[in-house]
């Protein structure tokens, strides 16, 4: 459960890192975002129907099918004067949260990632949820895992309600699996437990497509190595001026990263777009990247599946997050406009097996994951257990989604792929890296 902590409390704005891979809109999807928004004539029916505001970060596939499920929310809801603001994925959007929630004058009601609660100040930028409201709207906390329920939690108080987990998986191209003989009689991928047998296997990969085993973003490496840290029970903690790592786990983690790279088996350099053309194309026959990444490849004509994070460490721990649902800070929180929030949020809720047929995030709501229209969603089906196995970053006001420390962990995890820093040289960075965060000042 998320405590109020002994390191530096965050102030607004939040930290303003660098924007992530899925900054741009479509040219539909920002016309469809304005057109949700409410941008223009005065609208007299609105005047008798409770007005409720929200924002949203998300572009792409995800706003698409988000846009969808807003256009079925308001035809069942024709009570509601519900208008959606879509805003730049990153630093832009939580910018705007926190503006807003400075000035008193946030939106009813906001999605953002679970990880980045403490940056937005709860007590602060965002007001508490009462439970006992959420309940009647027919929400509790059995309803969720408990350690995804339990991140919604700060200082002892509900701030947020989780819509889904977003995480890093496994993506297995079926032909080339097939063709060194990885699949069972179901075309499932055998398991490959343990770093032994995972290389032997990468290796049997390389050896029949000429290029990789396994594709993996190298510009992107932190989620990489915070799974494969966290699959050794490596703790990471920052306090005031000072942070806990273990050295040890932080070099077995790099140096499996190191050796994909130096040994061919992954790409030195593999960013964006790059990394799930390899597994589209033959390239390789694994691929370890975001379940949103099912959008991309789906749009190929590559056959594909997807399980859980690799066991390279004795389980299958991965990084992840949760979007989740919070409140922002309102001067005048009205009572008829929060629980229409709360029912905007049970119902997106209940109505999320839509959304994890999109970019295949698993649903947080255990009615909708445990579900039998769910056992018949593949391959998102397949790896539903990995909801349990999430790791979320530390606490602190530069982690989290689209935060700093992912930005700044890039440069001396990158070298490890590229083979221009040694395991041990690549630590040293990293650490000098931890120390300039801390030393930083919160955001004011």
């Amino acid at each position: 459960m998320r405590e109020a902590s002994h390191h530096p409390s965050p102030h607004h704005p939040p930290p303003v890192p660098g924007v992530g891979r899925r900054t741009l809109f479509t040219a539909a999807l920002t016309t469809a975002a304005v057109a949700a928004a409410g941008c223009g004539a005065y609208d007299p029916l609105a005047a008798d129907r409770t007005r409720l505001r929200q924002w949203n970060l998300f572009g792409g596939g995800d706003g698409l099918r988000m846009l969808q499920m807003h256009e079925d929310y308001q035809a069942e809801h024709p009570d509601v004067d519900f208008r959606a603001t879509t805003f730049e994925w990153g630093a832009p959007f939580y910018t705007k949260v926190a503006m807003g929630a400075a000035g008193g004058r946030g939106a009813d009601i906001a999605t953002v990632h679970v990880s980045r609660l403490e940056s937005l100040a709860p007590g602060r930028l965002l007001d508490p949820i009462d439970p006992s409201a959420l309940a009647e709207a027919g929400i509790d906390e059995t309803m969720f895992l408990p350690n995804i329920w339990e991140e919604c939690f700060f200082g002892g108080q509900l701030y947020a309600i989780p819509l889904d987990t977003h995480l890093l998986v496994q993506f297995y191209n079926l032909d080339v699996c097939r063709e060194v003989g990885l699949l069972d009689s179901d075309d499932r991928l055998v398991p490959l437990d343990g770093r032994d047998t995972y290389v032997e296997a990468l290796r049997e990969i390389k050896a029949a497509t000429g290029g990789f085993g396994l594709s993996l973003d190298t510009w992107g490496p932190w989620s990489n190595f915070w799974a494969l840290y966290r699959q050794q029970d490596g703790e990471l903690v920052f306090g005031e001026d000072d942070f806990e790592l273990d050295d040890d786990k932080a070099l077995s983690a790099m140096d499996f990263l190191y050796r994909l790279s130096e040994e061919g088996l992954s790409p030195r350099v593999s960013q964006g777009a790059d990394t799930s053309a390899n597994l589209a194309n033959g390239q390789s026959g694994l691929m370890i990247h975001g379940n949103w990444e099912m959008t991309t490849l789906d749009a190929t004509d590559v056959s594909f599946s997807v399980t859980q994070f690799p066991n390279i460490f004795g389980n299958h721990r991965t990084r992840g997050d949760s979007h989740c649902y919070v409140f922002p800070h309102q001067r005048d929180r009205d009572p008829a406009r929060t629980r229409a929030a709360l029912e905007y949020a049970a119902w997106m809720l209940r109505s999320s097996l839509s959304w994890s047929e999109g970019a295949g995030h698993i649903p947080a709501y255990l009615p909708v994951a445990e579900s039998e229209e769910y056992d018949q969603l593949h391959p998102q089906s397949e790896y539903r257990e990995a909801a349990e196995n999430v790791q979320f970053e530390p606490e602190a006001w530069f982690s989290g989604s689209a935060g700093r420390l992912q930005d700044d962990a890039t440069g001396p995890l990158t070298a490890l792929h590229q083979g221009t820093q040694t395991p041990e040289e690549a630590l040293q960075q990293l650490k000098r890296t931890f120390r300039t965060m801390i030393n930083a000042p919160a955001p004011v």
